[in-house]
């Protein structure tokens, strides 16, 4: 495994659209096994694979529970409302609020090829959905609404505000 370096916004890369992956061998294995360890290392919530210049629709996503893999993963169903901060590992020194959904089912392969359904609300439903943006070149700060610091937000949270 190797910490691997994160391509930051404005790297052309970051917008371009992830092919899908046909391949489920070692290389795959290394890819992913890298994702979380960098992913881990830069203190992340998710990372996907264009995050580390490889046009591959892959992710990664750690809330806490264990890494999750997920390997040509489509959002199936929505529920729900969340509006909240995010920030990215590629765009560090920015963060802001996003509405996305509460819920999500997403369909996805395993790093052997094996296709499963993944359930998620609240934190895990916004990193699905933000790492998943990144498979089809999209950044948090083209939904986001207004600008804010996490600073800020946590701030507002102990006030109650």
């Amino acid at each position: 495994m190797a910490i691997r370096s994160i391509v930051f916004e404005g790297d052309a890369l970051l917008r371009k659209k992830s092919r899908i992956v046909t391949d489920f061998n070692d290389r795959l294995h290394a890819l992913l096994d890298d994702m979380a360890e960098t992913m881990a290392a830069a203190d992340g919530v998710g990372l996907a694979a264009p995050q580390v210049g490889i046009l591959r629709r892959a992710v990664v996503i750690d809330v806490g529970e264990g890494v999750i893999e997920l390997i040509n993963p489509e959002i199936v169903a929505t529920e729900g409302e969340q509006d909240g901060p995010e920030g990215c590992l590629s765009v560090p020194e920015r963060q802001g609020m996003v509405i996305r959904p509460m819920k999500v089912r997403v369909k996805a392969q395993d790093r052997n090829g094996n296709w499963f359904e993944l359930e998620g609300e609240e934190l895990l439903a916004r990193a699905c959905c933000h790492e998943i943006d990144h498979l089809d070149g999209v950044l948090f700060i083209d939904k986001m609404y207004q600008e804010c610091s996490f600073e800020e937000e946590n701030t507002q949270e102990e006030q109650g505000e």
